[in-house]
């Protein structure tokens, strides 16, 4: 029987679990499929290289185009990372007529519309599952799970190495700055975390499930972005004080024709499922009209995890092969949504302010959130005795972001508040 060629775009990590995958359960894959799946040919940066998996040299290749061009080939699976040359490669796969599948999320969050299209006129399957939380097929339950419900809000933890280090400072009071040196030591986090830390790589994430969830072009432009980096213990511990737990959330919410999508960290609930997701693993909640609340939980990456999607969407592109179905489930966005205002952008709020420890403040700062429109849900101020400041944190009943900027501005210009020390969104 005729084996499906497959040509292999780097072997790193996930590379590497590919092989591993494809050659160890040859069995059950060809008795999916139908016919065998044969790893043809794999680009490498160097082929002399010693590796920690058994390949056969002469399929070894340090030249991209050898593999998309190879006429004998009938599906790229890209693992090599990169942009602007794997798009090229990528585009010129598809107008060559084979089918991709690959775990680029900077790839997908920046160019996917135009690569999707580029599939759908060439009659080719793109599928991208491993880009977004590596093992948890939240991609394809978008697509297909969701397909007949309407979406309203996608809430997720979509980054490993930023939960690995909240959940360090939570578990054993441990700063951030030893915890991302011990981050980095374990692999979770690069030599140069920002990615991770500012919450860019969550923002690329949530850029692909927002525009898969509401069927709309959302673009990288459209998220907003704030990462871990200025989190202190002292927020942790006053969040679990109050009964939360500080995590790096992406949140994306849809309103009828507007939308709004942010990386932020967020006070979640301890009740929240989500409070309980922790080190290095991912959870994605998604709330539909019809069937309300789900959530999905698992690991965000390593070599088999993320192999394993990259394979299940390897088989989902030979089974469309065999039915001859390739290139009709390119999901391009067909909504056109329009970007929240902050008025229309509403959530309860976190603050922790240091103030003036004197009679009155107490009233001047609850005379400025009646001026806003914000209503205090509840008030704490920790004993401070014989000190001439104190802290006071406050969380609001929900508010518009507009107003809580107007209560932000107001604190600025008022002498009996020294610093506004943390402002988090607060969710659960």
């Amino acid at each position: 029987m005729k084996p499906v060629k497959v040509g292999l775009l780097g072997l790193g990590t996930v590379g590497t679990g590919v092989v591993r995958i494809v050659e160890g359960h040859q069995e059950d894959l060809s008795n999916q499929v139908g016919s065998p799946i044969e790893i043809a040919q794999i680009l490498v940066k160097d082929r002399a290289k010693a590796r920690n998996i058994s390949v056969d040299p002469s399929k070894l290749t340090e030249d991209p185009w050898d593999i998309v061009r190879n006429p004998g080939i009938d599906v790229i699976v890209e693992v090599m990372g990169g942009v602007a040359l794997t798009k090229e490669y990528i585009l010129e796969a598809l107008e060559r007529g084979k089918h991709v599948v690959t775990a680029n999320k900077d790839l997908m969050a920046m160019h996917g519309q135009e690569i999707l299209a580029k599939a759908r006129d060439k009659g080719c399957d793109v599928l991208y599952e491993a880009s977004v939380a590596g093992g948890i097929p939240i991609i394809r339950t978008l697509i297909e799970g969701f397909s007949s419900d309407r979406i309203t809000k996608i809430m997720g933890i979509v980054n490993g190495t930023t939960n690995y280090i909240l959940t360090k400072m939570s578990q054993e009071g441990a700063a951030y700055a030893d915890v991302l040196k011990e981050a980095q030591e374990l692999g979770y986090a690069e030599a140069d975390p920002t990615s991770d830390v500012e919450g860019l790589d969550a923002a690329r994430k949530m850029t692909i499930l927002s525009s898969l969830g509401f069927r709309a072009n959302v673009s990288l432009d459209n998220v907003s972005a704030k990462g871990i980096s200025g989190v202190t213990q002292e927020d942790i511990q006053y969040a679990k004080r109050l009964g939360y737990e500080v995590k790096l959330l992406g949140i994306a919410e849809r309103q009828d024709d507007t939308i709004s999508v942010s990386v932020q960290p967020t006070m979640i609930k301890r009740s929240h499922p989500i409070a309980s997701v922790n080190g290095v693993f991912n959870a994605v909640y998604v709330h539909g009209e019809a069937v309300g609340e789900t959530m999905f939980y698992g690991a965000g990456a390593g070599e088999l995890p993320t192999a394993t999607s990259i394979v299940a969407d390897l088989v989902a592109v030979i089974k469309n092969m065999k039915l001859g179905v390739n290139g009709r489930q390119a999901q391009l966005s067909y909504n056109v949504m329009k970007l929240k205002t902050d008025e229309q952008i509403a959530s309860k709020f976190f603050l922790l302010l240091h103030v003036e420890d004197r009679a009155g403040v107490l009233a001047q700062i609850a005379q400025v959130f009646s001026n806003c429109d914000v209503s205090i849900e509840s008030v704490m101020q920790p004993s401070t005795p014989n000190q001439s400041s104190t802290e006071i944190i406050i969380i609001t009943h929900e508010a518009s972001k507009a107003a809580m900027n107007q209560v932000l501005q107001a604190f600025e210009s008022q002498n009996s508040i020294r610093k506004i020390k943390s402002v988090y969104r607060v969710e659960g």
